[in-house]
């Protein structure tokens, strides 16, 4: 297998995909471009190490499960009832993503992309919890009392020789390269410190850092190499808007290739789901069904955020709504064979001109018509 495309961990939290379809978005879009170069359906990834979950945990009433359990069952809920996803889902400190987590730092200590170094940082006074600079009150406790502690790290040093990102690093066309991205992040020091402190994550203990985790922006990275891993796919692209890639992409410069799978970001923008009522006078017009409907919402829309990298305004969805519509009536009975092959070939390279071709729509939509995916409802 060439390609898979896998949704950026989502951060694991109180809500659902029913009143948060924006968290969606990623999966969906991993789903629909699978789909299109017909391949299985991928597991849904999740993002559990933060701060904010273990503050959750804690203040659940006198926890009673396990951590791994009160995640899973949050997870759970995001789903409607009995639609867990067909590909499973993986979180970033399953079994195989710890393993292949330590297996990348053991090959990057070798190599001296990382470093175990004795590192001075500030931590709470009170909870113990690595904090910024700047005497901000302590995230985990709230305690502005910090103090210097020197201790072992785990340290990457940037690469000199290349960018944070370069083209390489983008699933997408020369016409689409994020310019902009590929400044802003670089804008970063030029060693990070990748062990942090928290409840729950891949321990790293293993290479003598007792009572530390890995990044969870390092976790990310390597659960979607997991998960690209499972399928023997080579080039794992992780569907991810610009500012979250912004926020993870220097962590993980040294976590984008182990054993011959490489890792992309394909970027997708934000989309205006709390405006969908406005479209309701234009489907009365066109008498649409809720399958309609759904179709328009949850599977072209993500597409279409391929080639929105920032955001779709409000104003946009009625012309987008016509041309789903427009390429869904004239929709043949089958693909054309030689228009799919070239969407195909498109999603391949990263080219995004096929989404508003009414006629390679079409071509995708009587392939769906025909072969329907069979996937989790979010």
């Amino acid at each position: 297998m060439r390609h898979l495309f896998l949704n950026g961990p989502v951060q694991n939290g109180p809500f659902t995909f029913a009143t948060r379809p924006g968290k969606a978005v990623g999966i969906r879009l991993a789903a629909a471009l699978n789909a299109i170069l017909g391949l299985p359906p991928a597991p849904h990834l999740w993002n559990t190490v933060t701060l904010a979950g273990d503050l959750r945990y804690h203040e659940a009433d006198g926890p009673t499960i396990p951590r791994r359990r009160f995640e899973a069952d949050l997870i759970a809920d995001k789903y409607p009832s009995g639609q867990s996803p067909v590909g499973g889902i993986m979180t970033d400190t399953d079994a195989e993503v710890a393993d292949l987590a330590l297996e990348t730092i053991e090959n990057n200590l070798r190599a001296g992309t990382l470093t175990i170094s004795r590192e001075t940082v500030p931590i709470c006074r009170a909870c113990g919890h690595m904090t910024g600079i700047g005497g901000h009150p302590c995230n985990a406790c709230g305690s502005t009392d910090t103090l210097d502690r020197t201790n072992l790290h785990l340290v990457a040093e940037l690469a000199k020789e290349r960018p944070v990102l370069d083209r390489s690093d983008i699933h997408a066309s020369h016409r689409r390269q994020p310019k902009h991205l590929q400044r802003t992040s670089a804008n970063i020091a030029q060693r990070l410190i990748l062990s942090r402190t928290r409840d729950h994550g891949i321990d790293l203990s293993p290479v003598g850092l007792n009572g530390l985790v890995l990044d969870p922006r390092v976790g990310i990275h390597v659960t979607v190499l997991a998960a690209a891993r499972r399928h023997e796919a080579e080039m794992a692209v992780m569907t991810i808007t610009e500012n979250a890639a912004n926020h993870i992409a220097a962590h993980g410069q040294h976590f984008r290739e182990q054993d011959g799978t490489r890792l992309q970001y394909a970027l997708h923008g934000h989309l205006p789901y709390d405006h969908m009522a406005s479209l309701q006078p234009l489907y009365e017009a066109y008498r649409t069904t809720q399958e309609i409907e759904d179709d328009f919402e949850a599977w072209f829309l993500p597409v279409f955020s391929l080639r929105t990298r920032t955001a779709t305004s409000p104003g946009q969805l009625p012309a987008l709504f016509k041309h789903y519509m427009r390429a869904r009536l004239a929709d043949p009975v089958t693909a054309d064979a030689a228009v799919l092959e070239a969407v195909q070939h498109a999603v391949s390279t990263g080219d995004t001109e096929w989404i508003t071709n009414k006629r390679a729509l079409a071509a995708v939509l009587a392939a769906r018509a025909t072969a329907p995916v069979t996937a989790a409802k979010v």
